[in-house]
């Protein structure tokens, strides 16, 4: 009987395992988690405290679809020549295809690896035990996660103090002038923002800047981005860019093994890209799944996230360009819309911040303008009375 295995137990491992069976496939699927928690949905860590631990799929739904499920068990070596996966156990699986979505890891600095981070369940309970009203809690990284953090601690009555290296807050992930609107909404909460911070070193509850000084915290996360997991396919001599390297099928440089999720790297529209998004990890599990079966279609969606701040949502659909120029349009009542072009016109990002879902229609609706590759006039794209579905029509 053919074993297919799948490393990682999270949005994209699960994705890919049910959609398998989906596809028809009746041999062994394999589903192996290094934590020892049933697979759980990782946005509502940084969003709700206490953390909302909200399973993927009902842990039945794996059982009814015949998946081996294996938790706490951590993949240490891969022998593409053997086909076979070693764990910390020296319990060995054996494949004839496998899929590596073993997602990424919290960033840590030199001098701030004392610090908590915010990656995992385990993560964010102890960050909430420790966050109560009047906790004082210091942030260092001003990214989406940072963001989120400060503000959900900050409505959970938390003084909450944010450094970013940088002079924008969100600087990689959004057009300054939503990020604006978003430290703006922070400020009204009360969180202190320091940018262009000198921070040398932190630990879990202390601060330390570059003039010397050191200031101390109840709390101290580190919140400065995430690197792909890909030891075990750097160790198994697999291609290595910026995450394991994969074609448009999600295929790898070694035969029968793919990768997916937020530990690969692949090429959209020319350009090689690494997504940290729920959606891709879902998508892409989905696509690996299909292509480890023979279904040789290129991958091509739109990425796409969101962020929940305060009652602000963000969302971000294509690849956003910082540096680029945009054209701005508003949404609903108070929401913004901009958008980014290539030098044909064709829309390659569109971010939108609103209350509650205010701008999600149109953010979607610039999604499939980014998909079909339509020509705009960035003049109708700024009138908001030229709906855009009459230009997706066109």
């Amino acid at each position: 009987m053919e074993t297919f295995v799948i490393i990682g137990a999270g949005e994209c491992g699960v994705r890919a395992a049910l959609t398998l069976r989906e596809a028809g496939f009746a041999g062994r699927v394999c589903l192996f988690g290094d934590e020892r928690h049933a697979p759980y949905e990782r946005p509502p860590l940084s969003k709700t405290f206490p953390p909302e631990v909200k399973p993927i799929v009902p842990p039945e739904t794996l059982t009814e679809a015949g998946i081996e499920l294996m938790l706490g068990a951590r993949a240490v070596a891969l022998d593409p020549v053997e086909r076979a996966v070693r764990f910390d156990d020296d319990s060995m699986a054996r494949y004839d295809r496998l899929l590596l979505a073993t997602g990424a890891t919290a960033r840590t600095l030199p001098g701030f690896e004392s610090a908590l981070t915010l990656r995992t369940l385990d993560d964010a309970r102890r960050i909430a035990d420790a966050i109560v009203p009047g906790a004082r809690l210091a942030i260092v990284g001003g990214g989406v996660l940072g963001m989120e953090l400060a503000a959900t601690a900050r409505i959970r009555g938390a003084e909450v103090t944010v450094y970013e290296a940088g002079d924008a807050l969100m600087g990689r992930a959004v057009p300054e002038p939503i990020a604006a609107i978003l430290e703006a909404r922070h400020i009204e909460a009360g969180v202190r923002i320091v940018k262009n911070a000198d921070v040398t070193g932190a630990s879990s509850h202390e601060i330390r800047t570059g003039d010397g000084a050191c200031q101390t915290f109840d709390l101290v996360v580190c919140a400065v981005g995430a690197v792909p997991a890909t030891d075990l396919a750097e160790t198994a001599g697999l291609d290595i860019d910026n995450g394991i390297a994969v074609d448009a099928h999600f295929r790898t440089s070694a035969r029968n093994v793919f990768a997916a999720g937020d530990c690969c790297a692949f090429a959209w529209r020319g350009a090689i890209v690494r997504l940290e998004s729920w959606r891709a990890a879902q998508d892409q599990g989905a696509h690996a799944a299909r292509a480890m079966l023979g279904d040789l279609t290129p991958y091509g969606t739109v990425p796409w996230f969101w962020s929940d701040q305060y009652e602000l949502t963000l969302q971000v659909a294509g690849l956003y360009r910082a540096g680029w120029p945009y054209t701005r349009r508003a949404a609903g009542a108070n929401g913004l819309l901009l958008f980014q072009h290539d030098e044909h016109g064709a829309p390659i990002s569109v971010s939108g911040v609103g209350e509650g879902n205010s701008v999600a229609r149109d953010v979607k609706l610039g999604e499939r303008l980014i998909e079909r590759d339509i020509r705009v006039d960035p003049a109708q794209l700024a009138d908001p009375a030229v709906g855009l579905k009459t230009l997706l029509r066109r």
